[in-house]
């Protein structure tokens, strides 16, 4: 099997592997061009180019998109309830770049910010919403990056131009993604059908198995010491998995 972290540009005669971090550059610099978003535009962003190929090269790593669901939050609320409990900031750092990479990327190149969706039209009237959100996650990482990388402003630097050309960017992927990639027509709307549910099958796994483990750890409770209250949420927690698997079942323990 080819290693993923090389490729063959089959428009050159000598068919030499290459690495794919070469064919990421190459695509976005001339999506840029042919954007009309060149380099240096408004202001020095070579560096952003760089930034930009190694994450899209990144995304081909299984490891890294494995590693990154540690700080990878659905919803804004998620991600300001876990920071509300830190001091830390390079996680605090970690969580807010990871969650503007992923936005960036879902948007840019997938075309699809939000949770699966069947139709795009479903997504449309809140790409504006995420965009902003990209923003602020940008903005907030370029400020924590001040403190975690002190030696290092370049990373910083970076992170801050993300910021506030988020919608720039966002074009120039978008047209990379049509011309170069081409993601969305290779597949079908039934492949896209079977790739939605596999994801949702998948999150529905793992929420009934954080669901059971709620339950066990409720359950040791009441026989360690009853309560109306525990015997209330494992009530509770016996519904929600019921509703997730209807074969489930489960004595309750009467008072």
């Amino acid at each position: 099997m080819m290693n993923p972290r090389h490729y063959v540009d089959l428009k050159e005669t000598d068919r030499n592997l290459q690495p794919t971090y070469y064919f990421m550059i190459n695509c976005l610099l001339y999506s840029r061009m042919e954007t009309g978003l060149v380099s240096n535009q408004d202001f020095y962003d070579e560096d952003v180019n760089v930034y930009l190929a190694h994450l899209l090269h990144s995304f081909i790593n299984p490891e890294y998109v494995e590693q990154s669901k540690k700080f990878l939050s659905k919803y804004d609320t998620d991600v300001f309830r876990r920071l509300s409990n830190s001091t830390d900031s390079r996680l605090k750092y970690l969580i807010y770049k990871t969650n503007a990479d992923f936005l960036l990327i879902s948007i840019g190149i997938f075309d699809n910010p939000a949770a699966p969706q069947t139709t795009r039209a479903k997504v449309q009237p809140a790409e504006e919403a995420y965009i902003g959100r990209g923003k602020t996650y940008y903005h907030f990482a370029y400020s924590y990056a001040q403190q975690v990388h002190r030696r290092n402003q370049g990373v910083a630097d970076v992170l801050e131009k993300l910021s506030v050309g988020f919608d720039k960017y966002i074009k120039i992927l978008s047209h990379m993604r049509g011309e170069y990639l081409d993601l969305m027509t290779r597949l079908s709307a039934g492949e896209v059908y079977h790739l939605e549910r596999s994801v949702d099958e998948d999150q529905q796994r793992e929420l009934l198995r954080l669901k059971q483990d709620e339950l066990l750890e409720l359950y040791s409770a009441l026989k360690a010491r009853p309560s109306p209250e525990t015997e209330q949420n494992l009530e509770r927690i016996v519904s929600e998995i019921r509703q997730l698997n209807p074969s489930f079942k489960f004595d309750l323990p009467r008072s």
